[in-house]
């Protein structure tokens, strides 16, 4: 694993990100790595595979939204 040195933080974001860590129940390293994971996101491989993922699931469109909208117009 890495280590990351994070230079100029102002005074109020450390103490903010002390305030979040606290009331998580987790170290400010901790609770900075967390943050720092979730930004990152899923790569656009991760992300492709599990919107496949969701499309079998939810099966083939059976209907067209394009169409309902037309059909709610002229009511």
């Amino acid at each position: 694993m890495a280590d990351l040195l994070i230079r100029g933080l102002d005074d109020e974001v450390v103490q903010r990100l002390k305030k979040r860590a606290k009331l998580a129940g987790r170290s400010l390293q901790s609770e900075t790595k967390s943050i720092l994971e979730r930004a990152a996101g899923r790569s656009l491989d991760e992300s492709l595979k599990v919107a496949a993922r969701w499309r079998r699931k939810l099966g083939p469109r059976t209907t067209d939204s394009v169409e309902l909208l037309r059909e709610d117009r002229q009511r």
